[in-house]
């Protein structure tokens, strides 16, 4: 055999190998090119929560983070440009943080914001304390809005805490919030043997009770003090809280319902804390508040009417009624489909943008049918400047429009309780894509 012929049948595998990775390489370029356009040109470029920032000049193309993201490949978060990673589905990215993890060169950084939009977040150190020393915060009030991470945070604040207290109050810590994190930094401060309460102003679960019926709240497990691992990788609404219900009465957990924290002062003992139904003392306090707790309101004439709610808990309540939501968000578009379902619900959503730009494929895909089989109407560019006992008055751009109405559902997402935060003399700072 002669050389040469050696030389090709050695090399041709390798050939074989290089041009089948070329093929991938450039197909998968197209792809992520093609899901970036795609969530431009629809205006879904502003992330809801944290998410990545790539430093292209120490990115070195290995593609570690979009191996890791969770939320892949059912959504398109992060893809290869030209070589490099880049955020190609803002408004999928969701928070999970594994991509900064995963880079093995520190090209990735995660912040709250963009130049364009601001994100209010509260002052909090590494260890989750304030500014205000003995009060922490945990989960969604910091930012962390995933429930993964919001369970996270309840534990590690709890034992930051912990290891902080000197026990001159009758409570070492007092919880304010049974939401995920909540919940987990109940357990954590149980475990540790602290004498703990935590007040919850609603209901076990907090925001998460009043999702629609049937929603997926989480995708990803996680693990509980006293509890071990949640082992489910997806979980409704209803699973979910089931689950919290049965941890809550197995481990006797320290928590009163329907009793709001109304104020906090400071003192010589820690804080005096004052509720819809007694007053505390206590040494620490750990905030695990929601930011849904505070939905935003439209600030329109009539919004003081009865028919108007900022949740929807149940779609067959509103049975032959005429119901309009407001809002462009995930929370509003299922509320809105999920009223859908119901033939004899007249269902409007309006939103005042010209896209639902912070909803997540699957759920603009979802109205979108709703709307072409005419069980939803959408209403884009709409502002409500009128809510009246049997109609709304819409501005749609530069026409007025009359809305016959027998119930109205804001869903325009929640607000930081500022007010709340600043009483204690907490900082807030308006993040701007920085960390």
């Amino acid at each position: 055999m002669s050389s040469a012929l050696s030389l090709t049948l050695y090399f041709l595998p390798l050939l074989l190998i290089a041009y089948v990775f070329a093929r991938r390489r450039d197909s998968r370029l197209r792809a992520d090119q093609a899901a970036r356009s795609a969530a431009f040109e629809a205006g879904l470029t502003e992330p809801a929560s944290l998410h990545p920032v790539i430093d292209p000049g120490k990115c070195i193309g290995c593609a570690a983070c979009t191996a890791v993201c969770p939320e892949m490949p059912e959504h398109t978060v992060l893809g290869l440009i030209n070589g490099k990673a880049d955020l190609i589905g803002p408004t999928d990215c969701i928070g999970h943080g594994a991509c900064q993890a995963a880079c093995p060169v520190d090209a990735i950084s995660l912040v709250f914001g963009t130049a364009t939009r601001g994100v209010d977040i509260p002052n909090v150190k590494p260890n989750f304390e304030t500014n205000v020393p003995g009060i922490f915060i945990a989960g969604e009030l910091g930012g962390m809005g995933l429930i993964r991470n919001a369970i996270e945070q309840g534990k590690q604040a709890m034992e930051h805490l912990g290891r902080s207290l000197n026990g001159r109050a009758d409570l070492d810590v007092l919880i304010i919030g049974a939401g995920p994190a909540g919940i987990a930094a109940s357990l954590s401060a149980k475990a540790q043997q602290l004498n703990y309460l935590t007040l919850e102003q609603d209901s076990l679960g907090g925001a998460v009770a009043h999702f629609p019926r049937r929603k997926l709240v989480m995708t990803a497990p996680a693990d509980l003090p006293l509890v071990g691992r949640m082992k489910f990788t997806e979980a409704s609404k209803e699973k979910l809280l089931a689950f919290w219900q049965d941890v809550f009465e197995t481990t006797q957990l320290n928590i009163r319902f329907d009793e709001q924290v109304l104020a906090v002062e400071q003192n010589m003992g820690g804080f005096a804390v004052t509720s819809s139904k007694g007053s505390y003392q206590t040494a620490r306090i750990l905030l695990c508040l929601g930011r849904r707790g505070t939905p935003r309101k439209l600030d329109v004439p009539g919004e003081d009417l009865p028919k108007v709610v900022y949740r929807l808990t149940d779609p067959e309540q509103y049975h032959g009624r005429k119901v309009l939501v407001v809002g462009g968000g995930d929370s509003a578009i299922e509320a809105a489909c999920a009223l859908a379902e119901h033939d004899n619900i007249d269902v409007t959503i309006a939103y005042r943008s010209a896209a639902f730009t912070r909803a997540k494929p699957k759920n603009r895909a979802a109205i979108e049918q709703a709307e072409q089989e005419g069980r939803a109407q959408v209403m884009f560019n709409t502002q409500v400047t009128e809510i009246r006992d049997s109609e709304v008055l819409l501005q749609q751009e530069d026409r007025t429009a009359v809305l016959p109405n027998d119930a109205v559902i804001v869903n325009a997402g929640g607000i930081l309780p500022s007010n709340f935060l600043r009483s204690m003399g907490i900082e807030v700072d308006t993040k701007f894509g920085t960390a």
